[in-house]
């Protein structure tokens, strides 16, 4: 990518951090939320790990890397709406008659959702610290973990953005989403130690992109990480979150033609 490209994709994603800025609403409950997430879940099920499977004695330790992983997914499922209110005010349409990058346009959205995600579990992170979590795994854990919920964020951020794009109606946004977001959650080793779940359920968890972020994130903060189930995970989403973002490209590039 040309330095132009790079600097119209930086341009269009402070555009985009700005009107998240001006939203204090959206940026208080996406503070929030997490805080609820670990509050009702962490007291919830606090004596579940007594039996057995979870690798650790504390369930806060085990939650935080779902909570983070859950948060990303949550914030990126909604990208398709951004792009939906975009195309409906006629900006998307007007950034067409100018010379800025196509790649650009489309490339802002996934940095601005990384940022994001990257910021909200940061936050996330430090919010368990003070609650009382440890992370064995230090640095490099919480690093691996902030990176795989960048990548799942980029994965269903991108699908959003192309299914903003194709069906262009809230209602279709908002069913499917609302449809997806739960099974996938608990599909899943957010809240239960695998080896504790429905054989049926561990078989579609290894298929679950949730699963490989909350797995390599909960590997690398572990006292004894394995560096090949992170790496085979987080090796899994890298691919996925490039074949979403060529979707979404490849969509945008329909919708152009399009109008």
């Amino acid at each position: 990518m040309s330095s132009q490209a790079l600097a119209q994709t930086w341009y269009m994603t402070q555009r985009q951090l700005m009107a998240i800025l001006r939203q204090p609403v959206f940026l208080v409950i996406s503070l929030i939320q997490p805080v609820i997430w670990l509050f009702l879940f962490g007291n919830l099920f606090k004596k579940v790990v007594e039996l057995g499977g979870f690798g650790t004695t504390s369930y806060l330790d085990y939650l935080i890397p779902g909570i983070v992983v859950m948060s990303a997914l949550g914030s990126s499922m909604w990208a398709g709406m951004g792009t939906l209110e975009e195309i409906e005010r006629g900006t998307l349409n007007r950034f067409l008659t100018t010379p800025v990058s196509r790649n650009a346009l489309m490339n802002a959205n996934v940095v601005q959702n990384g940022i994001s995600t990257a910021a909200q579990s940061l936050g996330i992170v430090l919010l368990g610290w003070a609650a009382g979590a440890s992370y064995p795994g230090g640095a490099v854990g919480l690093l691996i973990l902030v990176v795989a919920s960048i990548l799942l964020g980029t994965v269903f951020g991108a699908f959003s953005n192309a299914l903003g794009m194709l069906v262009r109606q809230r209602e279709s946004i908002i069913g499917i989403n609302t449809f997806l977001l739960l099974p996938l959650t608990f599909l899943s080793s957010s809240f239960m130690a695998p080896s504790r779940m429905p054989s049926w359920m561990r078989h579609i968890a290894d298929f679950n992109p949730v699963d490989w972020a909350m797995v390599a994130g909960r590997s690398a903060l572990g006292p004894d990480p394995d560096w090949g189930l992170v790496a085979g995970r987080g090796g899994a989403l890298l691919v996925l979150a490039v074949i979403a973002v060529w979707l979404s490209t490849r969509t945008f590039r329909s919708y152009q033609k399009s109008v």
